[in-house]
């Protein structure tokens, strides 16, 4: 990022080149650029990229629905996912059985949690409850999967979690400090 004025966008594998807000380079346009994450428009999407945040798009060699992450500075796959059509920020956690969102995003989302069945979980900061629900749709990149368990937890973390719920559904290809998540089924 460069204030709020551009972004330094590598497209392709190409040579890295500043864009200003506004400016379509490559085939994406800068939409607004903020301290941490700027938005930009691809493919006729928009989507949040972090500092340091790698997105890839496009169809992979195969037919099967595929999406390639890239790790942040602290080794996490952050990325921009949208529940119930709803664009989310979360992190791929292996260690979360579910889908985890906050109260807040999860009313944002239009979901009626607190009707879900109430259960304690066992989080890294001790136990907490948890509202069970199921999320319709979830997509990542071109990955949309229907019906995904999820929980709300009153107070989260600030982030979506991208659980088992959801991963169990695809393969995961790590290399170095990137991922791949291709649809299985």
């Amino acid at each position: 990022m460069i204030g709020d004025k551009a972004a330094v966008l590598a497209v392709s594998g190409g040579e890295p080149k500043t864009v200003k807000v506004g400016q379509t380079w490559n085939g994406v346009t800068i939409i607004s650029v903020e301290k941490t994450h700027a938005t930009v428009e691809t493919d006729g999407k928009r989507r949040i990229l972090t500092l340091g945040q790698h997105y890839r798009s496009g169809p992979g060699s195969s037919t099967q629905a595929r999406v390639t992450l890239a790790a942040d500075t602290r080794g996490h796959f952050v990325t921009e996912a949208a529940v119930n059509g709803i664009p989310l920020r979360v992190v791929v956690d292996t260690g979360a059985s579910s889908v985890v969102l906050s109260g807040d995003d999860a009313t944002r989302l239009g979901l009626d949690w607190r009707k879900g069945a109430r259960r304690m979980m066992q989080t890294a900061n001790g136990a907490t409850p948890g509202y069970g629900v199921v999320l319709d749709r979830v997509r990542v990149g071109g990955i949309e999967l229907q019906a995904v368990d999820g929980v709300v937890v009153e107070h989260g973390l600030g982030i979506g979690l991208l659980g088992m719920s959801f991963l169990n559904r695809v393969e995961m290809q790590r290399d170095g400090d990137r991922m791949t998540l291709i649809r299985r089924f």
